[in-house]
């Protein structure tokens, strides 16, 4: 199995990177505040304020480490890598079934089964721990029940803009409870709904920032086989929109995402006071909560998990990595259905 490398993310404002012989070299007003060996890093991810030098472009170029630029809100602005050498046989054929309604069709059933299930999981775990601190268990399991009749219908839609309504109503479902699973600092951490660009609160801060880290990974993982990260099956293509990234997002959101946000609140991981309006009324975190963040979210994917196709655990950070080869066997015909990955 592929090697677990980490991503450097890089969030302190006015921070310059550099290149010292084969090390990254990160400095803030003239001072250094970090250095790694390149070989260490699969990935830069910088989020706002942060240039680059030169050599240090050269030097991911050479290594095929590749740097992403977002804004502070986590809205993804480019990036830069090194010339892709994907499969192109594989992109071909990926290409010509994001043509085909059925092969959509049936890819985007397999994707809604593994979001569904997921999610489902994600209630019923809370019930199974927590129960008994919650004010209104009965709701969560209605919406519980709720997935459970919404997968009994997957498998006969007969469409593809029917699977997207479904998705859209289940995700209602399940964020109409997402207040239920906050168990502390309820005062601060709270939604109405789910929105963002910006996000409008606390919670949607902390989902919008997680899933463009969930975003990168996955497609940085899709290029790693060989795919197109941007040409999808369920979500529809759009410029700029890395549509078959957020299709295998899908099944990580609330497994791996939520359950994270959800830890931090519930153990007050994070600083109350570390989130603050803009005047364009979005939510931002401070430095001090994206580095708690990015620290917690880093340990998950060093935590191990049994996958049920491949038979062995894998760190949960090998995970995308896993479901993209999957998905590549999927499109090259070596299986018959896609996979998503289930947690049980």
């Amino acid at each position: 199995m592929k090697k677990l490398f980490s991503n450097l993310y890089i969030t302190t404002q006015e921070t310059y990177i550099s290149k010292e012989r084969e090390n990254i070299v990160v400095s803030l007003h003239g001072k250094e505040i970090f250095r790694a060996p390149i070989h260490l890093i699969n990935s830069v991810v910088c989020f706002g304020n942060v240039a680059c030098s030169p050599f240090f472009f050269e030097l991911c170029a050479e290594n095929n480490v590749c740097i992403s630029f977002f804004t502070t809100y986590g809205k993804f602005i480019a990036k830069v890598q090194s010339p892709i050498s994907g499969n192109v046989l594989l992109r071909k054929q990926q290409y010509k079934y994001s043509e085909d309604e059925k092969f959509c069709l049936n890819t985007a059933k397999s994707i809604l089964i593994g979001k569904l299930n997921n999610s489902k999981t994600v209630i019923n775990r809370a019930l199974r721990d927590h129960g008994g601190k919650m004010s209104d268990s009965e709701k969560l399991k209605q919406v519980s029940e709720s997935l459970s009749r919404a997968l009994s219908k997957v498998l006969n839609a007969e469409n593809i803009d029917v699977l997207r309504g479904m998705e859209g109503d289940a995700a209602n479902s399940y964020f109409s409870v997402f207040n239920d699973l906050i168990l502390s600092d309820k005062e601060c951490f709270f939604m109405t709904d789910r929105n963002r660009r910006p996000p409008t609160d606390n919670i949607n801060c902390l989902l919008s920032f997680v899933y463009t880290l969930l975003a990168h990974d996955v497609s940085s993982a899709l290029e790693g086989v060989g795919l197109d990260p941007q040409v999808g099956f369920f979500h529809k293509d759009r410029p700029g929109r890395p549509s078959l990234a957020l299709d295998l997002m899908e099944e990580f959101r609330s497994v791996i995402a939520d359950r994270l946000v959800l830890s931090l609140i519930n153990l007050s991981q994070l600083d109350i006071k570390g989130f603050s309006k803009s005047p364009s009324g979005g939510v931002l975190m401070t430095d001090e909560n994206r580095k708690v963040v990015l620290d917690a979210y880093r340990k998950r994917k060093e935590d191990e998990i049994f996958h049920p196709f491949f038979k062995e655990d894998i760190h949960i950070g090998l995970l995308f990595h896993a479901q993209s080869l999957l998905f590549a066997r999927y499109i090259r015909g070596d299986i018959d259905a896609y996979p998503p990955f289930i947690w049980k």
